[in-house]
């Protein structure tokens, strides 16, 4: 079929949705776009679910290619790094690489999501229908049902998020596999207001992190100087969600681990108990496909927050499929089996490397240990850079795939462990001793 008269239909307008969007619109598709929630360009959507995003070079690429990062950059904050505050507000900087623009973009997902939308219309060729419900799916004779009325497709696309009605649809049809494990933590969100005269309260350019162990409070910068800021508690215990029933026991707990935050929120308590609690989780299809139907983003590998790159591995699913498309002339029946094959291992590595994530950022940023080969790993960038980069690099700076970056970083983690158990100090560090290292572990040949 023609690609100019094919009919593509995208349930989600969130940020993958809008963006794949772009992609087809771009490719002469005829796109429509269903999204259950008013649009965010003409109502206001209350916040408090949002997890404020940071936009790397995998989400950055798909961007520059679809030819609107340079109005993208004027929603970003740069983050060189992650700013660590103690018990008593002391404070840490640890950068995330070493190199000058490897640095990470603080974005409002509203104002993301809203360009973006405006740059798919901008097609003339994709059409959102906002407060519309998908029912039913008939994978069959390719037709959906949404808010009791029926709709034609070619090729039925699930970004809906973790919580996707197409996947839920599929596994009725049948389509087995998909499997969530929740977290046994959760999320609260709480704002740090801009200061008096508009002024950040915090070094505007770091993620900010006060690691606790078991939990931890983040805080990302706003454009309007305001902060963001994520407390990631476990659900249930002695310090948890549940254990905060009344205002005494989140003031007490600001007051005894998050003290310097907790003079920066005067409306601490009343923000707390009005925003909702979130849940995290990892959600893993066996099967992105049925039929004529695929699921992208969330839909089909949701993953906790904690590398951010929930919206980068969905950007870069749209550039991979755009990709295939481009590759085997908008063939869907070759494409849409590949990008499935090509994404799926590579979504399931990212999605356990975000989980040992939150680990590092919760409690193993604290530790002189965890320092020290943080340390030995970037003199290891610099003297061999053909052979080691970091892997929160390979992650955040690069694209090398996910499931690559993972199987070195296993590698790398080796390394890492023998020499800092022979360099106790970063000025210990020996380039000839690093080389024998890297040559036993087979990352240099000889």
């Amino acid at each position: 079929m023609n690609r100019q008269t094919q009919h593509i239909t995208i349930i989600g307008a969130g940020l993958v949705g809008s963006m794949l969007s772009i992609y087809l619109g771009q490719r002469g598709y005829t796109v429509d776009v269903y999204e259950k929630l008013p649009d965010i360009r003409q109502e206001k959507i209350s916040a408090g679910r949002s997890i404020n995003l940071a936009l790397a070079n995998r989400g950055i690429r798909p961007l520059q290619q679809l030819g609107i990062f340079a109005k993208v950059e004027k929603l970003l904050t740069p983050m060189k790094g992650r700013m660590l505050h103690d018990h008593n507000g002391n404070l840490q900087f640890q950068n995330y690489g070493q190199k000058p623009q490897e640095v990470i973009y603080s974005v409002s997902r509203g104002g993301l999501v809203a360009l973006l939308r405006d740059e798919a219309e901008a097609t003339k060729r994709v059409k959102f229908h906002f407060k519309q419900s998908l029912e039913a799916v008939d994978f069959g004779n390719k037709k959906i049902r949404i808010n009791d009325q029926n709709h034609a497709f070619d090729v039925l696309i699930g970004a809906d998020g973790a919580g996707s009605k197409v996947r839920n649809t599929m596994s009725q049809a049948g389509v087995a596999g998909v499997s969530f494990a929740k977290l046994d933590h959760s999320y609260k969100e709480l704002t740090i207001a801009a200061g008096a005269n508009k002024q950040f309260l915090m070094d505007e350019n770091a993620l900010h992190i006060w690691p606790r162990g078991q939990y931890m409070l983040i805080a990302l910068p706003n454009l309007d100087a305001s902060f963001t800021v994520t407390l990631f508690l476990p659900s249930t215990g002695e310090t948890s969600f549940a254990s905060l029933q009344t205002a005494k026991d989140v003031d007490e707990l600001f007051a005894r681990q998050f003290k310097d935050a907790k003079e920066l929120m005067p409306n601490l308590t009343k923000m707390f108990f009005a925003n909702p609690t979130g849940t995290l989780g990892t959600i893993r299809c066996q099967h992105w496909q049925h039929k004529d139907a695929l699921l992208i983003g969330d839909a089909a590998h949701a993953v906790v927050p904690f590398h951010g790159q929930g919206m980068n591995c969905g950007f870069e699913d749209c550039f991979e499929l755009n990709a295939l498309l481009q590759q085997h002339a908008d063939d869907w029946s070759i494409v849409t089996p590949l990008y499935c094959e090509n994404r799926k291992a590579n979504a399931n590595a990212i999605a356990d490397m975000a989980l040992e994530n939150y680990i590092e950022m919760r409690d193993s940023v604290r530790d002189t240990k965890f320092q020290l080969k943080k340390h030995i790993a970037f003199a290891l960038e610099k003297h061999f850079p053909d052979v080691f980069i970091p892997r929160y690099s390979m992650v955040m700076f690069h694209h090398i795939p996910y499931a690559q970056a993972q199987k070195r970083g296993t590698i790398q983690a080796a390394v890492l462990e023998e020499l800092s158990s022979l360099f106790t100090s970063k000025e210990q560090f020996d380039a000839k001793i690093a080389e024998q290292i890297l040559i036993k572990h087979n990352l240099i040949k000889t």
